[in-house]
């Protein structure tokens, strides 16, 4: 494409008005990322902010053969209320039978979608310990459902919609309004709908990614060595037994192919949970439950973190990586471009869905046991023997860089270039 070509076809975008681009996202979302086929239910679960999202989504599921869309909502201010006037029991409990309710929809054919935009510092004024324990309550109620999505039983995607909050963390300097405008239009372009035809671009952009995982899944690799120009990070993450890379769209277990983040750029598989040895230095801040977390550096053991520092959020880190035995371990690593168009925007966005697409990064806790040969098929001491990890938690972080090389390592202990400052060779 000339940059003629590119400069018109934003130039045709920027005339739309703000619910035609909505529109698109909202189609985005339902035809490539759920790929939502007649008859299925959609379980829905967004910020009340994102209303006037959700009302597309709806009307395009519906048009798409949708047997019913249901969707749950989240208000902040019903949050804080827990926190500021709840009995301290409130903290170790979860609606059991909410959470089984929705597993149950997903194994009777649900599809499931879920808008991110929540405000990510909500919670960072509370007591940490009634996070941390409110969140694990949830994940101990949610884990059947959750499974059925780290399997990839169902199709089930994540869009992003913009919320004043949030608008006001990317861009602190900027009047709401201002801050809202320029979020939107980063959601827009890094969902890839600011184009001619956004689900044509994405059925490209999903057969670049497909090339590159069967690259890597041809290569075989028995480890991945991140090595910064710096010196500040040299880590060798071994890959599990039998693992199997992924990116962009996949095809899920009831047959319905999706694409699980809208947007992605990444390719990953899974660790082995034993076979993590040396020291990696975050390059980028993690925001977690409220907290940002800065200047990580951690070292592994045999696949332990043995030690774990921050600048900044120190104790948010360390109750992250106490939450259970796994915690501690890593159930993902992932190789995204220096060059993708999140890392290009240079924001941080206080959100894993897109702050993971900045750079290659890797995942504390739980494995997707969909990324290994069979594995959605095993049980959770098969998993475990191929090096699988187990966890309540699910935590990316950021570790890519302009200045990261990376090496594949054979089984005979060769290595050859896969990255060199951040990009594919």
């Amino acid at each position: 494409m000339s940059v003629m070509e590119a400069v018109a076809i934003k130039t045709k975008f920027a005339e739309l008005t703000f619910e035609e681009k909505l529109d698109r996202l909202a189609e985005v979302a339902v035809k490539v990322g759920l790929g939502l086929r007649s008859g299925q239910e959609l379980i829905m679960s967004a910020p009340i902010e994102a209303l006037p999202l959700v009302r597309r989504i709806t009307g395009h599921a519906y048009k798409a053969g949708a047997l019913l869309v249901t969707t749950f909502y989240s208000d902040d201010p019903s949050v804080l209320a827990r926190y500021e006037h709840a009995q301290d029991a409130s903290f170790d409990f979860a609606p059991v039978w909410l959470q089984d309710g929705i597993a149950n929809g997903f194994r009777s054919g649900a599809a499931r979608l879920a808008i991110a935009g929540a405000n990510p510092a909500l919670l960072s004024k509370q007591d940490p310990a009634k996070v941390a324990r409110a969140n694990v309550a949830m994940s101990k109620a949610s884990k059947p459902a959750m499974e059925l999505i780290t399997r990839h039983e169902i199709n089930w995607t994540i869009v992003a919609c913009a919320t004043p909050e949030w608008a006001k963390l990317v861009f602190p300097n900027d009047p709401e309004n201002i801050a809202m405008a320029k979020l939107w239009d980063a959601i827009f372009v890094s969902s890839r709908i600011a184009v001619d035809d956004p689900v044509a671009e994405w059925r490209t952009h999903g057969e670049r990614l497909k090339k590159r995982v069967e690259m890597l899944n041809a290569k075989r690799y028995s480890a991945l060595h991140f090595k910064s120009q710096d010196g500040a990070t040299d880590l060798t993450v071994g890959l599990a037994d039998d693992h199997l890379w992924a990116g962009g769209g996949t095809t899920a277990g009831n047959g319905v192919y999706c694409q699980p983040n809208i947007p992605t750029e990444e390719c990953f598989t899974t660790p082995h949970k034993d076979r993590v040895n040396g020291r990696v230095r975050a390059s980028k801040p993690l925001s977690h439950q409220g907290t940002l977390i800065e200047n990580i550096v951690v070292r592994f053991e045999n696949g332990k973190i043995v030690e774990a520092t921050a600048t900044a959020g120190e104790d948010a880190l360390n109750r992250l990586i106490s939450a259970d035995d796994g915690a501690r371990r890593l159930g993902e690593v992932a190789l995204v471009p220096h060059g993708s168009p999140i890392a290009q925007s240079g924001l941080l966005y206080w959100n894993t869905l897109f702050d993971e697409n900045a750079a290659s990064h890797i995942a504390l806790g739980q494995a997707y046991s969909t990324c290994l040969i069979g594995g959605d098929k095993m049980s959770t001491d098969e998993l475990a023997a191929h090096g699988a990890n187990s966890s309540l938690i699910h935590v990316d972080w950021m570790i890519g860089s302009g200045s990261m090389d990376v090496d594949g390592i054979r089984a005979d202990g060769t290595a050859e270039p896969l990255m060199r400052k951040g990009e594919w060779v």
